[in-house]
């Protein structure tokens, strides 16, 4: 798949590990938002999909597919992606285990794990949103947003209500 270029002037909405639930608090703090990224974990039912459906609706969607994207609307859901956003390389995975060393990138966006990190290491910015869907474990409900402007490259992880 080549790699797909964005010019952006609103923040990147950045969410994962739906498996199933899209919550309004979710579609409320990813308004406004120039690209939505979906890093995978959507849900395994044929009705899942419509989280993509609408998530598409406030803007424009990229998504990875996650190990429990089994439905058969999934398959077209590529595992690894590369973006651009205002010349900053993105690659999307759903687990951190399938990252690919040798593409080049500024930032590594994953999931999986429902562990909500955004931190600076080896010259990369990792960023994972959390969870977003059901609450997993004793972890909070999060997502993320990205800037990506001609001077940097930000994160902030957003803490939905309980």
């Amino acid at each position: 798949m080549d790699t797909e270029r964005f010019e952006l002037d609103a923040p990147i909405g950045v969410i994962a590990d739906t498996h199933g639930t899209l919550r309004d608090e979710a579609l409320a703090l990813l308004e406004g938002c120039g690209l939505i990224v979906h890093l995978g974990d959507v849900g395994s039912r044929e009705r899942d999909e419509a989280i993509l459906a609408r998530l598409a609706e406030l803007a424009p969607l990229v998504a990875v597919r996650g190990n429990v994207d089994t439905a058969a609307w999934a398959e077209r859901l590529p595992w690894h992606r590369d973006l651009v956003v205002n010349g900053w390389r993105l690659q999307l995975v759903h687990d951190i285990a399938d990252v690919d060393d040798a593409t080049a990138c500024d930032a590594v966006l994953h999931g999986h794990s429902h562990k909500a990190r955004n931190e600076w290491q080896g010259g990369r910015l990792w960023f994972n949103p959390g969870g977003a869907g059901r609450r997993r474990f004793s972890l909070p409900l999060t997502l993320g947003q990205l800037w990506a402007d001609e001077t940097s490259l930000r994160g902030a992880i957003l803490h939905l209500p309980l």
